[in-house]
């Protein structure tokens, strides 16, 4: 069977329930295997909307003040450090939407907007003092083996000398599993440079959200028996992939940095579908499903409904993330 003939049959199957599901997972793979490689090169641009619009111009700008740094990451640093809040402040003293404690600020804060003052709440100053922090601790590192970027992270989290003592990321725990995530989440900031492979788990999700179909919507509904198994929309996500073994955060809008982001044309049974009133925002996504091809997805839509199919294809669509098990693994428990 052809692909093309493939999806046919499945969308002609849309009024069969069970029979519609399964013939667009099974599609899942043969559609893959035959998706164009390749969606254009060149320097790395940030996913539609993943950065706060407010931000995203820094984001994009510093992003590229050396060749160790680049848009993405610098994004993920900061979603790791703070979700974008410009207010945060940890139980370590440290402040700002960069998370800088107070020492590392005085001598390494700048004056990114050149008012003549250097402000730790001010992302103006505090986006562009990250960057260059990062870059100056990338020249430290620059004659160590190994990928520049990592050691960078590396130096960021424990120090430039221990980079150097030990030839690269050193053996500590805590030093590799921040350079591990911070490089993950890179990937969910980044418009995908190349075809991203579909998911290992999206026939499981997809079947288990299945399962519910005709359940009452609840708000803040995890499908617990107090509850009487109902869900609201991110509360039926977060079960369909626990239910295949991957952890996502409870709210949708952490949801969506779970993975790498898809076009439109590029979505397989599987992924998850945002949508949001702010196309320019991932921070104000308010709505999520599972996509189960042929333009539907399974979604709790809201009170009074019940988990049902619905259209994708609707104004307030904002984009789609191919959750990968990495992706939710690096996401922060808390933003």
């Amino acid at each position: 069977m052809t692909v093309r003939k493939a999806w046919v049959v499945a969308i002609a199957a849309v009024g069969s329930g069970v029979a519609f599901v399964m013939l667009l997972v099974v599609g899942v793979y043969v559609v893959a295997g035959n998706l164009v490689n390749g969606m254009g090169g060149g320097a790395v641009r940030l996913a539609k909307g993943a950065v706060p619009a407010v931000y995203q111009s820094l984001v994009q700008k510093w992003g590229n003040l050396c060749p160790a740094l680049n848009p993405a990451l610098l994004a993920a640093q900061l979603y790791q450090e703070s979700g974008f809040n410009p207010n945060a402040r940890s139980a370590a003293a440290a402040e700002g939407i960069a998370q800088f404690i107070p020492g590392t600020w005085a001598t390494h804060g700048v004056d990114g907007d050149g008012d003549g003052r250097r402000d730790v709440w001010d992302p103006d100053d505090a986006i562009p003092s990250a960057a260059s922090y990062d870059c100056e601790l990338a020249k430290y590192v620059k004659d160590v083996p190994g990928d520049l970027s990592h050691n960078m992270l590396a130096a960021y989290n424990a120090g430039a000398y221990a980079v150097i003592k030990y030839g690269g990321v050193p053996p500590y725990a805590e030093t590799r599993n921040y350079v591990k995530t911070i490089t993950t989440l890179e990937k969910s900031f980044a418009a995908p440079a190349a075809r991203v492979d579909p998911s290992q788990q999206a026939a499981g999700a997809i079947s288990y959200a299945q399962g519910k179909l005709g359940t009452p919507y609840l708000w803040g509904g995890n499908g617990t028996a107090d509850q009487g198994g109902r869900f609201d929309c991110s509360g039926l996500t977060k079960a369909a992939f626990e239910s295949v073994g991957i952890s996502l955060p409870r709210v949708a809008n952490d949801q969506y940095n779970a993975g790498p982001h898809l076009r439109r044309e590029e979505l397989l049974p599987g992924d998850l579908v945002f949508f949001s009133d702010d196309p320019a925002n991932s921070r104000a996504i308010r709505h999520v499903g599972i996509y189960v091809g042929g333009g539907y997805m399974i979604d709790a839509p809201r009170p009074g409904a019940v988990i049902r199919f619905d259209p994708i294809d609707t104004p307030d669509y904002f984009g789609a993330t191919r959750v990968t098990e990495d992706g939710a693994k690096a996401l922060p428990t808390s933003v």
